[in-house]
C-alpha cells in the first residue's frame, strides 16, 4: 500500500518536466513559449498515463513588452513595464505613496506619478494586490504608476494590469527595484519625473490543458495549475513547479486509480498572469466540479499551505493528511481570490489554493527576474507530492463534504474579509 511512496521519493517525472518548463524561456501568455509550455505538459501527462490529454485554445488580448523608462532630473533609471500597461510617455510630478494602502490615495494625485510598495506593512490585515493599488492610482487621476518592489537585490517587479472589460489598462505602468524606488522617493519626491512604455497589443490566443485520472463520473475534483509564467524570469516558483506537480500528481494518481471514487479532472491553465483568463474561461463552460485543488506556489518552502475559504471538507482532507504523516500543513480558513481557483469559488465551488510558508509577506522573488529554478529543493518537491497525493485522494472519497455553497455566502465573506471594495474597482467583483 506504501509503495508508491518509495515510487515518488525516487522518481524525477515531476521535477523533469519543471526543468523542461523554465529551459523553454519566455512562457508570457499568448507567446510561442506558453504555446510550446502547453503541448508539453499535455505530452507529459499523456505519458504518465492520464487519458484524453488535450490543449484547448481561447482567445486572449496579447501583450509583447518593448522598452520602459522612468526619467529623473535627466537620468534615465532602470525599469520594466508592467503588463497590459498601454504604450505611452507621461510627465508629472512624483507622489510617493509609501506602503499605497487605501487611505494614502486619498489626497491630491491629478496628473502626478504615483509611487507604491508591492507589500503592506503586518499590521495591515489583508495583502492589497498591485491591482489595487494601480486602480486607486487611476481613480484618483494619476498620470502614471511606479511600483516598487521591497524586496532588495535590484529586482524590480513585473505583473498585469487591466480589468476583464479593459484588458489594457489606463496609464502607463512600470515597476522599478527596491534601490531605484528609494532612490526616487529620497530625490525627487515632488519633482517632475517621467514615465514611458513602449509595447505591442496584438490579438493573440492562449490554452488550457486538460486530461482525467480515475473512474468515468460525471463529477470530477480538479487538480489545477498555470503554465503562463511573465517573461523576465524562468517561472520556476510561479508557477513551473505548480504545473510539474500535477503531472507528477498524475503519475501517482493514475497508479493509484482503484483508490480514487470521482474523477480527478487535470487542468493546467494559460493566461493566468493576466487575469485568471483561462481558469475564468474554463469554470465558465464546466458542469462537472465538485471541488478545485490549485497549485500555485509549492514548493517555495518546505511546508505546505491552502486557503481554504471555510470549506470544512478541503480542510478536514488537509487536516487528515497532516495527521498521517505527522507533518505541519498551515490551513487559512480564508479566501484568497487571486489565483485559479477563484472563478469555481465565485460560483460556489468548494476550492482552495495550495501554495507554501516562506514566513515572508508578499511574492518573494516572484515576479522578479530572480523566479528561478535554484530557488527550489528536489527534496521538497517530493515530500509535497506525497503529501499532495493523498489530499486528493481524500478529495476523490464519495463521502467527501464538498457540497456547493450559495453564492451569496461566498460574496459575504469576501466582504467580511475587507476584500469587496477593491475587488469592485478592480473590474474583479463577479457578483
Amino acid at each position: 500500500m506504501t509503495e508508491w511512496i518509495g515510487g515518488t521519493f525516487t522518481s524525477d517525472v515531476g521535477w523533469d518536466h519543471l526543468e523542461r518548463l523554465v529551459d523553454i524561456g519566455d512562457r508570457m501568455t499568448g507567446s510561442p513559449g506558453e504555446h510550446e509550455a502547453l503541448a508539453a505538459t499535455r505530452d507529459a501527462l499523456d505519458q504518465v498515463g492520464a487519458r484524453d490529454a488535450r490543449v484547448e485554445t481561447f482567445p486572449i488580448q496579447g501583450w509583447v513588452r518593448g522598452d520602459s523608462a522612468v526619467t529623473a532630473a535627466d537620468r534615465t533609471l532602470a525599469s520594466i513595464a508592467l503588463p497590459r500597461s498601454p504604450a505611452g510617455s507621461v510627465e508629472g510630478r512624483l507622489v510617493d505613496l509609501g506602503d499605497g494602502l487605501p487611505d494614502d490615495f486619498d489626497r491630491d494625485l491629478d496628473g502626478a506619478i504615483v509611487l507604491a510598495s508591492s507589500t503592506v506593512p503586518d499590521h495591515v490585515d489583508r495583502f492589497i494586490h498591485r491591482r489595487e493599488k494601480y486602480y486607486r492610482a487611476v481613480e484618483a487621476g494619476a498620470a502614471g504608476f511606479v511600483f516598487r518592489n521591497h524586496v532588495p537585490g535590484q529586482l524590480p517587479p513585473t505583473g498585469s494590469v487591466g480589468t476583464d472589460d479593459s484588458p489594457i489598462g489606463e496609464i502607463p505602468a512600470v515597476g522599478v527595484s527596491k534601490e531605484v524606488g528609494s532612490r526616487l522617493a529620497r530625490r525627487h519626491e515632488g519633482e517632475p519625473v517621467a514615465v514611458t512604455v513602449d509595447c505591442e497589443t496584438p490579438d493573440a490566443d492562449s490554452g488550457t490543458v486538460h486530461a482525467d485520472v480515475g473512474p468515468t463520473t460525471d463529477d470530477a475534483v480538479y487538480l489545477t495549475s498555470h503554465v503562463d509564467a511573465h517573461d523576465i524570469a524562468e517561472g520556476a516558483l510561479d508557477n513551473g513547479a505548480g504545473t510539474a506537480m500535477v503531472v507528477e500528481l498524475a503519475r501517482i494518481l493514475a497508479a493509484r486509480a482503484d483508490e480514487l471514487d470521482t474523477r480527478v479532472h487535470l487542468a493546467c491553465f494559460g493566461a493566468e498572469e493576466v487575469g485568471l483568463v483561462g481558469s475564468g474561461h474554463a469554470a465558465a463552460r464546466a458542469d462537472d466540479v465538485r471541488a478545485v485543488c490549485n497549485l500555485d506556489g509549492v514548493c517555495a518552502g518546505r511546508t505546505l499551505k491552502t486557503h481554504v475559504g471555510g470549506f470544512g471538507g478541503l480542510a478536514a482532507a488537509f487536516e487528515t493528511v497532516a495527521g498521517r504523516y505527522d507533518h505541519p500543513v498551515t490551513v487559512v480558513p480564508e479566501h484568497l481570490p487571486h489565483s485559479d481557483h477563484w472563478p469555481f469559488v465565485a460560483r460556489g465551488v468548494p476550492g482552495c489554493m495550495v501554495s507554501a510558508e516562506t514566513g515572508d509577506r508578499g511574492r518573494g522573488w516572484g515576479h522578479t527576474e530572480a523566479d528561478t529554478l535554484d530557488k527550489l529543493e528536489r527534496r521538497t518537491f517530493r515530500e509535497q507530492a506525497v503529501l499532495l497525493a493523498d489530499v486528493v485522494v481524500e478529495l476523490a472519497r464519495a463521502d467527501a463534504d464538498l457540497a456547493p455553497v450559495a453564492v451569496e455566502e461566498i460574496a459575504a465573506a469576501i466582504d467580511a474579509q475587507g476584500e469587496a471594495e477593491g475587488m469592485r474597482l478592480t473590474g474583479d467583483w463577479p457578483f
